[in-house]
């Protein structure tokens, strides 16, 4: 059974956007499903994906914290 675990910031994908809606997710969802199918044969109901959402305060990058990070490659 496949478990997949997909990390993104609760940043939206749209101008304004706060977090992923539930439709962008159901879509992550069936597209991370049809690939370990196409790709695997794995079976749809066998495969498992969890959705995490993080603000950005919960994330570092390059030894900073990730708002820093992003301010010091703008």
């Amino acid at each position: 059974m496949p478990i997949v675990n997909i990390l993104v910031t609760r940043e939206g994908t749209t101008p304004g956007a706060d977090r992923t809606t539930d439709e962008q997710k159901a879509a992550v969802y069936k597209g991370i499903a049809d690939l370990l199918f196409d790709v695997m044969d794995k079976p749809h109901e066998e495969t498992i994906v969890v959705f995490h959402e993080h603000g950005i305060a919960d994330l570092g990058q390059g030894g900073l914290p990730l708002r820093d990070y992003r301010a010091s490659r703008a």
